[in-house]
C-alpha cells in the first residue's frame, strides 16, 4: 500500500447538507452513586435508574501487544503508476465537497515505479494473511515483512475491491495465527488496539475506544464498518483493530480526515466480513454478493408520518428495477422493507449488506410496510455482478509475466468467436513494458493455446528468456514478444 493518501469516494450531497460532526472522548472515570451527594444521587436515580456501574481496572494492552507481536506483519508492494491522475485535495470535484474527506491510505505518484506500503495480519499456520485490497490493487509484486525480520514474497490469492479484502500466501514456517473474535458483540465505548506501519513504522501500537458500530459509508461498500477513535494513518490499512479480550474483531481500512492524516475517525471492517470474503477467494476466485433491484433511500420523521408509521424505520424503495428480482416479486415504489429473513431493518444502510449476505438463487423473506398495513413477501434474490473479477490470479513466478487475467466469459467467446483466452485485467512488469494493454485477450503462448490462469503458468514457466503472446485486440490479433528476463 502506498505510504501517502488516496482520495477515495465521493460522499453523498444529502450528506453534506445534513452535516457530519462526532463528538467523543477517549474515556472518562465512573462515579459510584454512594460517593455522590444525597443531592445528586436523587437526581440520579430519577434520571439514570441503573447509572450506577462497577469501576473496572485500565485494560491490559502490554500483554495483548506481546501476544501478537509476531502476528502482524508489514506489507509493501511495487507497481507501476497509472497514468491517468487521482484529483488530491486542493482539487476536489464539482458538486462534491466532501470528495476529500474519506481516504483510503494512497496518493498517487508519477508514472514509473511505484513503492506501497500496508500492514497485514496472519490468521493460519500455513501462511495466510488478510489485508486490504487497496494496499495489493495493481501489485506486480508483494513482499511481507515478519517481525523477526524475513521476508518473502507473496501470492496474491484473491482481492475484493467493494469489501477492501485482499487473501494473500507466503511460504513460511513458525507463523502465529491471531484469534478471530466476533465484532457482532461488540459494544460502543470498549477500548481497542490497532497495530500497524503507520508511515513505515513498523509494529506501531495505537489505543482507542469504538465510537459506532454497523457505520454505513456512502462509498458504495456494503460493509457495516466499526468506528473506532484509535490513530490510525498512512500504513495502517489492513492491519487488525483488536479487543480487550485479546481477540482480532476487524480490519482497519479507511479514516475521515480533511488533512489526510488521523483527525480521530477510523473505520474497521468487521471480521465476520473479512472471513466470509476471504473464504469465497480462496474457494472460488471470486465473491458472490445478492440483489433485488432497486433504489432506496432512508425514512425521516416526515416520511414515517405520511406512511402511518410510528417512527422512522426501514428502507423506502424509492425506483424498482424493471424485470428484476423485486419487480418479479411484486415490490412497489412507495414500500417500505422493515424485515429481510426476520432480520430487522431500522435504517436503508442495512439493507444492501443485508441482501448482499444472501446467496444469489436463495428466496428471502420481506416484511414490507404498504398502505399502513404490513405485508409478507417473496423475493428471489439475483446475483450483483462486479465490474470486474475479484480473483487477481498473477502469472507465473509472482509475476514473471506480470498480468493479471481471467477467463472469458460465455457472452464473451461467443462473441469473439474463441474457445478459450484469457482477458489481461491488469498488466505491469514484463508484459507492459512489451506493449500489452487492459482488455487484451491472451489466446496462445508460444503457439499453446491457454484456457486459464494455470495453463498460462505453466507456459510461462517453460518459457526461457522470451515468450510470444498471440493476443486478440478488438478485431485483430498480433504477436507481441515478451522479454520475461
Amino acid at each position: 500500500m502506498n505510504a501517502n493518501r488516496f482520495v477515495l469516494k465521493k460522499m453523498a450531497a444529502a450528506l453534506a447538507a445534513a452535516g457530519f460532526m462526532v463528538i467523543g472522548a477517549l474515556g472518562g472515570s465512573h462515579i459510584l452513586a454512594s460517593a455522590a451527594p444525597a443531592s445528586t444521587r436523587s437526581l440520579a436515580a430519577v434520571s439514570h435508574p441503573a447509572a450506577a456501574l462497577p469501576i473496572q481496572g485500565m485494560a491490559d494492552f502490554a500483554n495483548i501487544v506481546e501476544a501478537y507481536r509476531d502476528s502482524v506483519v508489514n506489507i509493501r508492494t511495487s507497481a507501476m503508476a497509472r497514468t491517468a491522475a487521482v484529483p488530491g485535495p486542493e482539487q476536489g470535484r464539482d458538486g462534491d465537497p466532501f470528495f476529500e474527506f474519506f481516504r483510503r491510505f494512497q496518493i498517487p505518484q508519477p508514472n514509473g515505479p511505484r513503492q506501497g506500503m500496508g500492514s497485514g495480519f496472519i490468521i493460519s499456520a500455513d501462511g495466510i494473511i488478510l489485508t486490504n485490497a487497496h494496499v495489493v490493487q495493481d501489485a506486480s509484486e508483494v513482499t511481507v515483512k515478519l517481525s523477526d525480520r524475513r521476508e518473502y514474497k507473496a501470492k496474491v490469492l484473491g482481492s475484493d475491491a467493494q469489501s477492501d479484502i485482499a487473501a494473500i500466501k507466503i511460504s513460511a514456517d513458525r507463523l502465529t495465527p491471531v484469534k478471530l473474535g466476533d465484532s457482532k458483540s461488540t459494544r460502543v465505548g470498549e477500548w481497542v488496539l490497532a497495530i500497524g506501519s503507520p508511515y513505515g513504522f513498523e509494529n506501531t501500537v495505537t489505543a482507542g475506544i469504538v465510537s459506532a458500530t454497523s457505520r454505513a459509508l456512502p462509498d458504495g461498500t456494503y460493509v457495516p464498518f466499526i468506528q473506532t477513535d484509535a490513530a490510525v494513518n498512512p500504513g495502517n490499512s489492513g492491519g487488525p483493530l483488536i479487543n480487550m479480550r485479546g481477540e482480532v474483531i476487524g480490519i482497519n481500512s479507511q479514516i475521515y480526515s480533511q488533512t489526510g492524516g488521523y483527525q480521530g475517525l477510523s473505520f474497521a471492517i468487521p471480521v465476520e466480513v473479512a472471513s466470509k470474503i476471504k473464504d469465497q477467494l480462496i474457494r472460488t476466485g471470486k465473491v458472490e454478493r445478492g440483489r433485488i433491484g432497486v433504489a432506496i433511500q432512508e425514512v425521516n420523521q416526515s416520511l414515517a408520518k405520511s406512511f402511518g408509521l410510528e417512527r422512522p424505520v426501514g428502507a423506502l424503495v424509492a425506483t424498482v428495477e424493471e424485470g428484476g428480482p423485486a419487480a418479479k416479486a411484486g415490490i412497489e415504489p412507495g414500500d417500505v422493507i422493515m424485515v429481510v429473513n426476520d432480520k430487522k431493518i431500522e435504517r436503508s444502510s442495512e439493507l444492501p449488506p443485508a441482501i448482499a449476505d444472501i446467496r444469489p438463487g436463495e428466496s428471502a423473506k420481506l416484511e414490507i410496510w404498504r398502505g399502513g398495513a404490513r405485508k409478507t413477501l417473496s423475493v428471489k434474490i439475483g446475483e450483483l455482478k462486479s465490474d470486474k473479477v475479484a480473483k487477481a490470479d498473477l502469472g507465473a513466478e509472482h509475476g514473471r509475466l506480470g498480468v493479471a487475467v481471467r477467463p472469458l466469459s460465455p457472452e464473451e467467446r461467443r462473441s469473439l468467436n474463441l474457445r478459450g483466452g484469457l482477458v489481461v485485467e491488469q498488466a505491469s512488469g514484463a508484459a507492459a513494458r512489451a506493449g500489452l494493454q487492459e482488455g487484451d485477450v491472451i489466446v496462445s503462448v508460444n503457439g499453446t493455446p491457454v484456457r486459464d490462469a494455470a495453463q498460462l503458468r505453466s507456459a510461462v514457466a517453460k518459457a526461457g528468456q522470451q515468450v510470444a503472446l498471440l493476443v486478440q485486440r478488438g478485431d485483430g490479433r498480433i504477436f507481441i514478444p515478451v522479454e520475461l528476463g
